[in-house]
């Protein structure tokens, strides 16, 4: 029985009266296939949707790591834009949205694969849709070339660190110095494993091979730069998914604060907006993790022209800023995890700061935190929605408010 696709939900699943499900269709495809549990696994398509694409990647029908690749771009962007326009019209906002900026394919220079040993060999890749069996993607069209190159470099750190129940993962960075691979899911090492893994990463170009976070070998320390500001993060850092989407978001958060003399930057990281906001302001930075403190702080002290940069170590969740203390700045920057800020907005809205920059990658909480500024008496200036997780589900977005 044919059915009609009504809309994409907020993970990308098509819905059609029913409700039924169906994964990678478009709003106004016919599609037919067997309904079990309320879901078409595998639908055929009856009627393409004129948004419909053919998926640029040889990998796409067989990986879960893009979910939106058969749709094309405008479509993509102008429904990302919606996502971001619901969340904030269910707390009863309007969303002053100015731009979408994409990032480009083969852009992301941070992924985490999958590994496991197989009888075949180890396979490394990203997991199959709605599988947890593991797909090889030698050709992806989503990573940086030099993210594919380190590929055999984790197949070999299977075949050392993998078992046959096992799955492993490697979050892999590109850096200005190499690859920076930290491993975690594996056994535990034993002093026999260091030469051999020392060698591996050696053989195989490896800037830094870590294990949990330890690292193993360091051959050249991996570094970033942040707006010309040279910065080595830890192993596993975070960092923004593309350059172009960093770039973007760093551009939007300069324009909010522009003309601050004082800023507090929460959820610092290791410095991606508190560095170059140091050249025209002084900046206090505060991050939960020492290590991305100390990466900052390095950073800031060899970089020449900027302004006095302090950093804090301290858990927002925990001990959000109080008032008192945020009314010495003048802005205030945040972008927190996908759980939003709830505690630590309130905070902000009651100290009152003129201007404030707020980053997000999850337009639900952040439609929950901004509605708590509005009601402060805020205005909501503009927002700009940045997608670096091209033909993914994710949406980030940075706004400027103002009091």
């Amino acid at each position: 029985m044919p059915v009609t696709i009504q809309r994409l939900g907020h993970l990308g699943d098509g819905i059609a009266e029913g409700p039924v499900y169906a994964t990678r269709v478009l709003p106004g495809e016919v599609i037919e296939g067997d309904i079990d549990g309320g879901r078409i696994a595998r639908p055929k398509i009856v009627t393409p949707s004129e948004d419909r694409v053919s998926a640029s990647c040889g990998h796409y029908k067989s990986c879960g790591g893009c979910a939106l690749q058969h749709a094309s771009d405008q479509f993509v962007a102008e429904w990302k834009t919606d996502v971001v326009r619901q969340a904030l019209a269910a707390q009863g906002i309007e969303a002053p949205i100015r731009k979408v900026i994409t990032s480009p394919p083969r852009s992301r220079r941070r992924a985490t694969f999958s590994g496991r040993r197989l009888k075949s060999g180890p396979i490394v890749g990203f997991h199959a849709p709605g599988s947890s069996s593991l797909t090889a993607v030698p050709g992806c069209h989503l990573v940086a070339p030099s993210l594919i190159s380190g590929l055999p470099a984790c197949a070999a750190l299977v075949s050392i660190l993998g078992s046959r129940k096992g799955e492993l993962k490697f979050q892999v960075t590109g850096s200005d110095s190499g690859l920076d691979v930290d491993v975690s899911g594996g056994r535990t090492l034993t002093p026999k494993d260091w030469e051999p893994l020392a060698k591996l990463a050696g053989q195989h170009g490896l800037a830094r091979l870590s294990v949990e976070g330890e690292i193993v070998v360091e051959h050249q320390a991996p570094t970033i730069v942040f707006d010309g500001i040279t910065v080595a993060p830890p192993p596993g850092a975070f960092l923004q998914a593309t350059d172009a989407g960093e770039t973007a978001l760093r551009d939007a958060v300069s324009e909010a604060v522009l003309g601050s003399a004082r800023v507090v930057d929460l959820f610092a990281g290791c410095g991606t907006f508190a560095l170059p906001m140091s050249r025209n302001a002084e900046v206090h930075g505060v991050e939960g993790v020492a290590t991305l403190t100390l990466a900052m702080d390095n950073a800031w002290r060899k970089a020449v022209g900027l302004k006095k940069l302090t950093t804090e170590v301290r858990d927002l969740y925990r001990r959000p800023l109080l008032p008192d203390e945020i009314e010495r700045f003048d802005a205030v920057v945040i972008d927190p995890p996908r759980a939003g800020a709830e505690a630590q907005t309130r905070s902000i809205a009651n100290a009152k700061p003129a201007k404030i920059a707020f980053v997000s990658c999850n337009p639900t909480t952040f439609a929950r935190d901004v509605k708590i500024l509005i009601e402060a008496g805020y205005n909501l200036d503009w927002i700009d929605v940045i997608d670096q997780f091209r033909w993914a589900t994710h949406v980030e977005v940075v706004s400027q408010f103002s009091f």
